[in-house]
C-alpha cells in the first residue's frame, strides 16, 4: 500500500510553504487524495510514489 502524506510533509520535502502544495494540488499540478473534511479547509494526502516520480522528472531536468 503506497504511504500518504500530508501537506506540510511535501512542502518540507520540497521546502516550498504549505500554501505553495495546495495550489499545486488545486490547479491538478500534483495528484492528491481529497479527504472528507469538517472544517473550513479541505484535506489533501500525497502519495509518495506520485512525489518520488515528480523528484525524479525534476532531477533528470537539471
Amino acid at each position: 500500500m503506497n504511504e500518504l502524506l500530508t501537506v506540510s510533509e511535501v512542502a518540507a520535502m520540497l521546502r516550498v510553504d504549505d500554501t505553495t502544495v495546495r495550489r499545486w494540488v488545486k490547479q491538478g499540478a500534483l495528484e492528491a487524495v481529497i479527504l472528507p473534511h469538517v472544517n473550513e479547509r479541505q484535506a489533501y494526502r500525497i502519495k509518495r510514489e506520485t512525489l518520488q516520480k515528480i523528484i525524479g522528472e525534476q532531477s533528470e531536468n537539471v
